[in-house]
């Protein structure tokens, strides 16, 4: 059985129940198919239902979901070839950014993204997806690399935001974030972003300042979690609810203020109850982006970046 999220404990039940009756059916020689049937249609219908119209709170609880597919998946499903690129050439290896070399759909690109685990022992290796500076100064290296070598750049966002440790504050974490996004404002190749679960502040944006920036659809992006805003505002981490309905942090929100040129579907449910499908919905959508922006010269691509940013606002 998945994992449910709060607001999903009707379907949880449902879906119970239509488990307890297979078993039951399996068992005996009453023929209990068209309950089954009916209870899961019905299933499938509040699911639809649900997800329809979905809350920002809520859809941030979706966009942190266990479950949902990581950048290895993305990896694992969409790159061949993959030769990973490790350290940062300053202080040493970060595994909350994971980068290198590879072929998406054919295509040599340097691909980047953050990694959060999906147990408890790989989460703790790759701290949670929250990059330490020398995490962001890989990041600069592999794209200066693939600036020298002409290769589009692709980055997977996933992360509540940068590690706030008094180490890494040490390391110039802030300079780090700050020369990150700098160097995408500066590639001379197509730089495309995905936010593909949760893109936390700066710690995104040093990836993400692209050409073109994709969202799936549950995914949020946003200056700041919206507990962090809550507990600002309200001085209680209970209000995260009413601070993620103002901060406007959905990427149907995002197209529509024009911080983000895509919306990428997910399955009825979220990516995490159909992660293949999600994965291929988002390759095809990266793809797309990398087609439009290939006959592009390095000076018409820098300057349609800039202009992109330039217009925010």
């Amino acid at each position: 059985m998945p994992t449910f999220l709060d607001f999903e404990k009707p379907i949880a039940e449902l879906e119970a129940k239509v488990a307890e009756l297979r078993e039951t059916a399996s068992a005996g020689e009453i023929n209990i198919e068209a309950e089954i049937e009916r209870l899961e249609e019905r299933a499938q219908r509040m699911l639809r239902d649900t997800y329809a119209k979905l809350t920002p709170w809520q859809k941030t609880q979706v966009a942190r979901h266990p479950e949902r597919p990581h950048f290895k998946d993305y990896l694992a499903a969409l790159v061949t070839d993959f030769v990973p690129l490790a350290g940062d050439r300053k202080f040493g290896e970060d595994q909350a950014i994971v980068g290198g070399l590879g072929r998406l759909a054919g295509r040599k690109v340097v691909l980047i993204g953050h990694e959060k685990g999906d147990d408890t022992t790989s989460r703790l290796k790759h701290n949670f997806g929250m990059a330490r500076p020398e995490g962001y100064r890989k990041a600069i290296r592999l794209m200066a690399l693939a600036d020298r070598f002409g290769l589009p750049v692709v980055t997977l966002v996933d992360t509540p935001g940068a590690f706030p440790g008094v180490q890494a504050e040490e390391r110039g974490q802030a300079e780090a974030i700050a020369r990150a996004t700098e160097q995408c404002l500066a590639l001379g190749v197509p730089l495309v972003a995905a936010i593909v679960g949760e893109g936390g502040s700066g710690g995104a944006i040093a990836i993400a300042a692209a050409n073109r920036v994709l969202m799936l659809e549950h995914s949020v992006y946003s200056v700041i979690s919206p507990e962090g805003c809550a507990s600002i505002l309200w001085r209680t981490a209970e209000k995260a609810a009413d601070a993620a309905e103002a901060m406007k942090i959905t990427a149907t929100d995002l197209e529509q203020l024009g911080l983000v040129e895509r919306v990428v579907p997910e399955p009825v449910g979220g990516a995490h109850r159909d992660p293949q499908a999600a994965i291929a919905n988002l390759g095809a959508a990266i793809g797309e982006a990398l087609d439009a922006l290939e006959p592009l010269s390095r000076e018409e691509v820098r300057a349609k970046r800039r202009e992109k940013f330039l217009a925010v606002g």
